[in-house]
């Protein structure tokens, strides 16, 4: 019998929580992204447009790390309060290789690392 992989993530657009799910525990892991304060204070002297360029080309890496962990999960439900994960969402479901990872997106307001914790044991106890 083989088991399921599952994963939990809390994200927003510059912080993105891993949460492994076991039945008997669940890790953590943390990615970051690139950080934004710096590419506004670098932009202060160029133009909006470069600006917008500089963050959208960050956001897409930090999604790209996302994807990196994701490709090997079997399940993953993508949680948190701001659209970025429906952002995710969207570039997974469009790209083949994801078709296999069974991914669900969930609202869900800012929590700390046990509501976190609590959130994903009590998601894949219900056998979503």
């Amino acid at each position: 019998m083989t088991t399921q992989k599952m994963l939990g993530i809390w994200m927003d657009h510059t912080t993105a929580h891993l949460i492994a799910y076991q039945p008997e525990e669940a890790g953590n892991t943390e990615i970051a992204a690139d950080d934004a304060t710096q590419t506004k204070a670098d932009a202060a002297g160029r133009g909006e447009h470069q600006m917008h360029n500089k963050e959208q080309q960050q956001q897409g890496e930090f999604y790209k790390k996302l994807g990196a962990e994701i490709i090997n999960y079997d399940k993953v439900v993508l949680f948190g309060p701001t659209n970025a994960k429906d952002e995710l969402f969207n570039l997974l479901t469009a790209d083949r290789h994801f078709e296999k990872v069974k991914i669900q997106v969930q609202h869900a307001d800012k929590m700390t690392d046990n509501q976190r914790h609590a959130f994903v044991r009590a998601f894949y106890s219900g056998s979503h």
